[in-house]
């Protein structure tokens, strides 16, 4: 079996090979050069020391994306801490709650977020410190008052002659199995877990991302990423944060709100040379621009003849890549089911897309496969270092748990035994998601576990793939299918835009609502068809993946 090499060796050499090039930047504001990074490093160090931090001390940090906080994660963890990174869009109490479960030591915090937590809820930690400049919020601990007071001093008392690459002589030597990460999920079946990542999971993600996308991103060139998805969750942290920091790439982050005219206008300038997103992104992308033109009546004539249907498709699909920032080798579509209907349209252009498949506890990858050879409906097949099975009786056609195993596997969840043991079992990991697998080994998910619904007759029902169609019919922005004894409903929310333009009474969405579940029900099995459509008035509340949490939605009360 292969052997995991230092994650921290991969973060000492970048930044001796890159000295001088730029690492990271908040998008419009401000760009830290690898040299500026390693001399951050250097002082937390130097704070962690004199404060009393050891190897093994737990350090949280919660912040929306920034080069700040890139550079206390690798501070962290090259001085052998363990990074406890939480989602800044989390309530304070579950922030109190995770810091505490955490048993972290110092909390790294953006200002506005530590304007609205209360520190007399995290009782055991010695300080809380600002992730912009490092500044001390709280502190319950005269060492590291000490410590932050005299920083300045002890950095140039350790670097008397200016601070130049030589000075980075090497930083914590990580073993495999050691614990790097502890990382909250925020999934969409229940509360937050806390899954201990090790440093050869870190290493492993990394080498993945090097082995597919090597040949496209070269090592120094500078290429660009833009980081969209938060760097407190795997999938961002691996592929638009920890791999492209190895190899010499320059990662741009969006510090402002992405709203749809600030995100086009950073890919325009942007151009990144992939593209990581989840669906809900690319959705709503080609529902609004695309579909419509693929459905005008003249451009489906066209479509219809050989030649000029190829040209149509290629112009299409030519403009949608040109709003994408037109640069990217493929763009990697991760966190939840692409809609079947969505990639049907991508897949019949021709545009550049794949679709993976990870968890927090692989850190994140379990599967993949390049847009070239990509099987459409799949999410690729399993990754280097991760053996993948199906728990059925016949694997390629009757839906079974999927159960890898592998170096991306977590530890366990902390402080949880119990949840452990439950989870992994003789070296594979359960990951709660049913899926078949075809004699190729690609992998084609049908829905969770946990989310399965027995019909009045015993049938196994996915309400993912009653979903998948019901989002397709006119009005439906998003939805969930829920159970009540042997009945089965859709709880939806109307595209309020849609709504407005076409000046629709309540009365008016309810009658369409009415019609979508008629039509719905001609398309599916009549074991699983809908005896009722429930308006939201609300958008449903999301994971940071944007994945409805549908735990929250099991026991709406329907009329």
């Amino acid at each position: 079996m292969e052997t995991a090499g230092s994650f921290n060796k991969l973060v000492f050499d970048a930044i001796q090979n890159y000295w001088d090039m730029d690492a990271m930047s908040d998008y419009e504001v401000s760009t830290l050069q690898y040299k500026d990074v390693a001399r951050i490093i250097e002082k937390l160090h130097i704070l962690f020391e004199h404060s009393g931090v050891v190897p093994g001390d737990k350090v949280a940090l919660c912040g929306k994306n920034q080069s700040r906080w890139g550079a206390a994660f690798f501070a962290i963890i090259t001085y052998g801490a363990v990074a406890v990174p939480i989602l800044h869009e989390f309530h304070p109490a579950q922030i109190h709650d995770i810091v505490n479960h955490s048993d972290a030591k110092l909390l790294f915090v953006e200002d506005k977020i530590f304007q609205n937590l209360d520190a007399d809820q995290m009782p055991h930690l010695e300080g809380i410190l600002s992730i912009i400049d490092y500044h001390l919020f709280v502190s319950r601990s005269e060492k590291l008052v000490f410590a932050r007071e005299n920083l300045n001093r002890l950095f140039g008392e350790k670097f008397p002659m200016n601070f130049r690459k030589h000075h980075v002589i090497g930083y914590y030597d990580d073993k495999p199995d050691e614990l790097a990460i502890i990382n909250y999920t925020s999934g969409s079946t229940g509360n937050s877990k806390g899954v201990m990542i090790p440093y050869r999971a870190l290493w492993s993600n990394r080498e993945f991302a090097s082995e597919v996308m090597g040949d496209h991103f070269k090592a120094g060139r500078g290429d660009r990423v833009l980081s969209m998805l938060p760097m407190a969750h795997t999938y961002g942290m691996a592929f638009e944060f920890l791999y492209e920091f190895t190899i010499g790439a320059h990662v741009y982050f969006l510090t402002k709100l992405a709203s749809p005219t600030i995100l086009l206008r950073a890919l325009a300038d942007i151009r990144p040379r992939i593209l990581i997103v989840v669906p809900l992104i690319l959705e709503k992308i080609v529902r609004k621009a695309v579909m419509p033109k693929l459905q005008d009546p003249k451009v489906r004539i066209l479509m219809m003849t050989p030649v000029i249907g190829e040209r149509v498709r290629k112009k299409v699909c030519d403009r949608l890549s040109d709003a994408l920032g037109g640069e990217f080798y493929e763009v990697i579509v991760g966190g939840s089911a692409l809609n079947k209907e969505v990639e049907d349209v991508l897949h019949d252009i021709g545009f550049k897309y794949t679709v993976g498949y990870g968890a927090t506890e692989c850190s994140p990858i379990l599967a993949y496969a390049d847009w070239k050879t990509f099987v459409p409906g799949s999410c690729g097949r399993p990754a280097p270092r991760m053996e993948l099975k199906i728990d059925s009786s016949d694997p390629e056609h009757v839906p079974g748990e999927i159960l890898a195993r592998g170096m991306n596997v977590m530890l366990g969840y902390y402080k949880n035994e119990e949840l452990t043991k439950e989870t992994l079992k003789d070296g594979w990991y359960h990951t709660g998601d049913l899926g078949i697998m075809d004699a190729e080994g690609n992998v084609f998910i049908k829905g969770r576990s946990k989310n399965m619904l027995l019909g009045a007759n015993g049938q196994n029902v996915y309400p993912e793939e009653i979903e998948d169609k019901l989002v397709t019919l006119p009005l439906v922005s998003e939805c969930v299918v829920i159970q009540k004894g042997e009945k089965f409903y859709g709880l939806v929310y109307p595209d309020p835009d849609k709504v407005r333009t076409l000046g629709l009474a309540r009365a008016d969405v309810e009658a369409i609502m009415e019609q979508n579940r008629k039509d719905l029900n001609q398309i599916i099995p009549t074991y699983c068809s809908l005896s009722g459509i429930c308006i939201m008035d609300d958008e449903f509340e999301k994971t940071p993946k944007k994945s409805i949490r549908r735990f929250k939605y099991m026991d709406y009360p329907i009329a």
